[in-house]
């Protein structure tokens, strides 16, 4: 007889997309068996959409341009317990999420995000390290989370998620989370991953000028009053 203990928990993934049809094919052979993989189109114009469907993802079209825009579509399209995040460039292997799923499950974390190891040269750019390192100085301040990295790899449940009712359509997105899952006293943490040089162009961090403007953007979001928020189910407050 099979231990249900042992079998990973499902769970819908939620992929943001603009004209990654080069790294698709990798990132969708690496989703979880039994996952469903939620590829976000927001405006690709490289035959993306149709390359996820074929390849079996559901896919969700998003004509408002946005990271928080596509990662908001795709969890309202989400109907598992379990939602998970992860760039569609290929830096990050979906596979990895199954873990971190089982974690979160298990009651280890309300919100758990996988913190960017770099493999290689030309993973991870000074000037996008450098914005992180400045966003993660500023949520601490902020929250007092003590987190190295507000990487797109993450894992909460859908209905906690929900809850925190995010605004940000823009690069603020993944903070707006994290800031408001601290406000809500949840437990976050982040736990070690892979991060690989990408396929193609990044849309954000692949120039000074996008990582600045994305810091701008989340600037803005640490600038947010606290507010009172649902504590996630089995969760605590701090």
């Amino acid at each position: 007889m099979t231990d249900s203990a042992c079998v990973p928990p499902r769970a819908d993934l939620v992929l943001p997309c603009l004209d990654e049809a080069e790294a698709l094919p990798w990132v969708l052979a690496r989703v979880p068996a039994g996952w469903r993989a939620i590829v976000v189109d927001n405006g690709s114009t490289d035959g993306s959409a149709d390359i996820a469907r074929r390849l079996g993802a559901t896919v969700v079209r998003e004509p408002v341009r946005g990271f928080g825009a596509a990662c908001h579509a795709g969890l309202l399209a989400a109907r598992a317990d379990l939602v998970c995040f992860c760039d569609c460039d290929a830096s990050m292997d979906p596979g990895l999420l199954a873990a971190m799923a089982a974690r979160v499950a298990a009651g280890e974390a309300d919100l758990l995000l996988g913190r960017r190891r770099p493999q290689g040269r030309g993973a991870w750019p000074v000037h996008a390290r450098a914005g992180n390192l400045a966003l993660a100085r500023m949520l601490r301040r902020r929250t007092g989370l003590r987190l190295h990295d507000l990487g797109p790899l993450r894992v909460a449940r859908r209905a906690a998620l929900l809850d925190l009712e995010l605004t940000d359509r823009r690069s603020g997105y993944p903070l707006q989370m994290v800031v408001r899952a601290a406000d809500a006293g949840w437990r976050v943490a982040e736990t070690d991953v892979p991060y690989l040089p990408r396929a193609g162009k990044s849309k954000v961090t692949g120039t000074w000028r996008g990582t600045w403007h994305a810091v701008r953007d989340m600037r803005r979001v640490l600038a947010e009053t606290p507010a009172a928020r649902p504590v996630p189910a089995g969760g605590v407050r701090a």
